[in-house]
């Protein structure tokens, strides 16, 4: 009977001081919404640049040869570095550094594909099968390149959806053969860009050592591209990529610090680079969201204060007809943790509500093929987020109840009684 008076009496309360209770809770509910918005917000930012890096393993670097810029050990500068196959064995098999390579020997971009009376220009990667895992290459039906089309110099090809569109129309093109620069090559596979990008869906794939035999490659390597060791800071990443040109410019004889001499992409120090900052981002979303709930809070607490105070004579007739301190606390504890707790997960149905809206709209306008390279994707608050905000909720409504109920709890009955507020 004591706990139902106890609420009895609190929503009796609330009914008398309905505006001040909204206000209150209004300022509690706009604090969590707030943060689930921008909690939410930055997880679609930073899911958004993930999956722009999702393109290629996080942890590929492409390297490239030029001229050299810079005299070293009695060379002149001007001479041109050439990647060859030795380069290959070499980093395949001696460097440290290095996990995965594939080479790659350039065709030029404007020879010809045709099959039958269809024809057209497109681009030619030459690679080894590795290169589908570092660039996450998606086959859209039939396989990739295996070893065996390596070793036996197989004429087989992967074609881009846009050539295969272009040359084949509706008909299936596995198992047909095509003509590439005048020569037949065998279709064992039909590759899409998940990111539905035109560049790569007009590339077509071939065995490097193909490439090399039957368009007068000889030992020529253009570019190489391998996938590093795993780090986890900028300076483990950037040192990783110096000593890979570093083992590169001892086998071709030019100064490391030579830029134009070997040029290279390192992107798992961009990677880290960007998630670093999205980490300082989330710490600043969550230095906000909190901020705006502690406001919220206080609001409470203060509310709670004047409430105390007007009802100073009745809780000292309540202490002098032997109500226990601990009973004084729980009401305006009850009451102030009532009021934070509904209010707070109003706001938060609200906020989470509002970005799962925005993140089905966001996956009806990419299934519709209108937002393929937006910097934004399932911007969600999960679940241990939500649970962890409704925690710190019912502690905060706890705190600042507390304080006000602590304070009434210590009026004697002589001095509650003769207050005149």
């Amino acid at each position: 009977m004591f706990d139902v008076d106890i609420w009895q009496e609190i929503f009796s309360t609330i009914r008398k001081n309905k505006l001040r209770t909204f206000l209150t809770g209004f300022s509690v509910a706009w604090g969590i919404f707030m943060l689930m918005v921008l909690l939410g917000s930055g997880n679609g930012l930073s899911n958004g640049v993930k999956a722009q890096f999702a393109e290629n393993a996080v942890n590929v670097m492409w390297m490239w040869t030029g001229e050299t810029s810079i005299p070293y050990n009695g060379l002149k500068e001007g001479r041109a570095v050439k990647f060859n196959n030795q380069d290959y064995d070499f980093l395949t098999t001696k460097s440290k550094e290095v996990e995965k390579v594939s080479s790659r020997y350039y065709l030029p971009n404007d020879i010809l594909y045709s099959y039958g009376k269809e024809y057209g220009s497109f681009e030619t990667s030459t690679c080894y099968p590795s290169l589908k895992e570092m660039e996450n290459i998606n086959i859209k039906s039939g396989r990739f390149i295996n070893d065996l089309d390596m070793q036996e110099f197989r004429k087989v090809v992967i074609i881009g959806d846009e050539i295969r569109k272009a040359l084949f129309k509706e008909e299936d093109p596995i198992g047909k053969y095509i003509k590439i620069g005048g020569v037949p090559f065998y279709v064992i596979g039909v590759s899409q860009s998940k990111k539905r990008n035109q560049d790569n869906n007009r590339s077509a794939y071939m065995p490097f050592s193909t490439a090399q035999r039957i368009f007068n490659g000889g030992n020529r390597v253009h570019t190489f591209t391998v996938t590093s060791k795993m780090v986890q800071t900028v300076e483990e990443a950037e040192a990783v990529n110096e000593k890979v040109r570093l083992d590169m410019a001892n086998r071709h004889a030019f100064d490391p610090k030579d830029k134009r001499a070997m040029g290279s992409f390192n992107m798992l120090t961009e990677y880290i680079r960007t998630m670093k900052i999205f980490q300082a981002i989330n710490l600043f979303v969550w230095i906000i969201g909190i901020g705006t709930l502690i406001a919220g809070i206080v609001g409470v607490s203060n509310i709670m204060l004047i409430l105390v105070k007007e009802r100073t004579k009745e809780i000292g007739i309540r202490k002098a007809i032997g109500a226990t301190p601990f009973s004084v606390i729980s009401l305006v504890l009850l009451e102030s943790v009532l009021i934070t707790t509904v209010a707070g997960y109003i706001g938060l149905v609200m906020g989470v509500g509002l970005m799962e809206l925005i993140n089905f709209g966001l996956e009806q306008a990419t299934g519709a093929g209108g937002a393929e390279n937006v910097f934004f994707k399932n911007p969600t608050v999960d679940f241990k987020t939500a649970v962890s905000a409704t925690l710190i909720l019912i502690l905060s409504g706890a705190l600042a109840g507390y304080f006000p109920s602590k304070r009434a709890a210590s009026v004697t009955p002589i001095e509650a009684l003769r207050d005149e507020n």
